[in-house]
């Protein structure tokens, strides 16, 4: 008999700081456009680990934002906030095996462990661990946890990871040479979101994360916590960013303005556009009826 076909899973994974813009809704349609196109289920999921930074009624600002955008959900959505039970057991998997440990270091450790040869480069040479307490904490208290990405399932012991996305192509990364051991749990005891998005996207059954493409450079870590913890991986598709007219992202922490919604219709024209994608409609279930066709033929699944 036929193998089964995979059940199609998406999500769309806000956190919930604010209310979406124009670059999250590229992010959330791209992604409901694919689960759609595809005959599958579209879920929400709500980042919300990094308390400090959670708005107030923010997340019925984001589901009110996606319904009257006709991007319904089909369950209801996952807090991360309620799994970190879940995101324990995980990182006791890792550092029971050799392949995470806890480190002792502040990011002032961090700034002055940066050589004279980096300073140039100094905000990058400041995410690149030294592996200062790989082996051991020399006395000092733990302050983090950290994966061992020297400890991949490479035989010469590195962390080169690749993998092909749909929209960019082969893509590959050293991990430990690009990135260094990263945090895993954080001083502050919030579990990072490397870990849970890991985590929730097993236990979610997602088989495809559509995102923007800023998101691109997480994909290597995530797929070497995937194959630490034996966990499958999703394809991947990377989608085009909204800039603003300074030329950076539009985000929420350099100020992007609330999505302008007097109009659905119109912002969801927009963000197709950013999408490479056309669609006739006087509303804006036809508008989404009538782009899937043009999402099928622009990103087929593989």
């Amino acid at each position: 008999m036929p193998m089964a076909t995979p059940r199609y899973v998406g999500r769309f994974a806000p956190s919930p700081s604010g209310p979406l813009h124009a670059g999250s809704l590229v992010a959330a349609l791209a992604s409901w456009l694919d689960a759609r196109a595809n005959g599958g289920c579209w879920l929400v999921r709500i980042e919300d680990l990094d308390e400090p930074r959670n708005v107030a009624g923010a997340v019925e600002a984001i589901l009110g934002q996606l319904g009257r955008c006709g991007l319904l959900v089909d369950e209801p959505p996952l807090f991360q906030s309620t799994r970190t039970a879940q995101y324990e057991r995980a990182l006791g998997s890792l550092l029971a095996a050799g392949n995470a440990y806890p480190c002792a270091c502040s990011r002032r450790d961090l700034e002055l462990a940066a050589s004279p040869a980096t300073a140039p480069r100094a905000r990058h040479a400041e995410r690149i661990y030294p592996g200062t307490c790989r082996n051991g904490l020399h006395g000092k208290a733990a302050r983090s946890i950290r994966l061992r990405t020297t400890r991949a399932d490479d035989s010469d012991g590195s962390a080169t990871i690749a993998w092909v996305d749909r929209r960019l192509g082969t893509m590959r990364q050293d991990v430990a040479a690009n990135v260094g051991d990263f945090v895993l749990q954080r001083a502050d005891g919030v579990y990072a979101y490397q870990l849970a998005v890991v985590v929730d996207d097993a236990a979610q059954g997602v088989s495809d994360v559509v995102r923007g493409e800023d998101l691109a450079s997480n994909t290597p870590r995530q797929i070497l916590l995937q194959r630490l913890l034996a966990l499958p991986t999703p394809r991947y598709l990377h989608t085009p960013l909204v800039l603003g007219a300074d030329g950076e992202k539009l985000s929420k922490q350099n100020g992007a303005p609330p999505l302008d919604l007097a109009s659905p219709l119109v912002a969801l024209r927009a963000a197709g556009a950013v999408l490479g994608i056309d669609a006739p409609g006087t509303t804006v279930a036809e508008w989404l009826a009538a782009a899937l066709a043009p999402w099928r033929r622009r990103w087929p699944l593989p």
